[in-house]
């Protein structure tokens, strides 16, 4: 059993971790969904591995009995939008970590209110601006559900909406160029001829 201080481990390392076209594709990752540390994303590897195990474990039953496990493991996936209602096994198998990560608390948070940076969403999610539902979640790794989605929103007492509105006003406008053009033409004006240079009298 171990020692319950030392809980198993719920996650494994890769095989090939000094390898680096792998260490340039987790350190993407990484700042894409704005993971503290690689753990994280070998969780996320660790949990696919599990699902795709548990499709190939399916695909190997008899006809009769994987009719009966196949829709518990297929709605499972559906109701946390990894995989359509429609879906197959064949697209379990094809699921990549990355799927798994877009379904975090903090990455929907972060495309959802408004944030410019994930690390963002995950300082809001921890320090507890978010709710789903009437219940406060403070786990950025928390899986939410399809219909959990629609719930997400600040908690009252937040002030990070007002940030993100006065942050937004604040925000330099861009000059389009019928803007500069129209500026550049009254310089052109004001600018003296040379007939006029020519009219002027000398002062010597």
């Amino acid at each position: 059993m171990g020692d319950p201080k030392y809980p198993r481990k719920t996650w494994r390392k890769p095989k090939r971790p000094l390898n680096y076209e792998l260490k340039m594709e987790e350190l993407q990752t990484l700042g894409t969904f704005g993971l503290r540390t690689k753990k994280e994303l070998w969780k996320a590897h660790t949990e696919l591995s599990r699902v795709r195990q548990q499709a190939r474990s399916l695909l190997a039953l008899t006809q009769k009995v994987r009719d009966e496990k196949e829709p518990i493991l297929l709605k499972s996936l559906s109701r946390i939008g990894l995989i359509s209602t429609e879906a197959t096994l064949d697209d379990v198998l094809n699921l990549k970590p990355t799927d798994l990560l877009a379904r975090r608390l903090q990455t929907i948070v972060s495309s959802k209110l408004g944030f410019k940076t994930p690390y963002q969403a995950r300082q809001a999610v921890i320090h507890g601006h978010i709710m789903i539902g009437e219940r406060k979640i403070d786990i950025p790794s928390y899986t939410v559900t399809v219909e959990e989605e629609s719930t997400i929103r600040f908690t009252p007492e937040s002030k990070i909406p007002q940030m993100l509105e006065k942050n937004k006003s604040n925000e330099p406008k861009v000059q389009t160029s019928t803007e500069e053009g129209e500026a550049a033409a009254p310089t052109e004006a004001a600018a003296p001829t040379e007939a006029a240079k020519e009219d002027k009298p000398s002062t010597n």
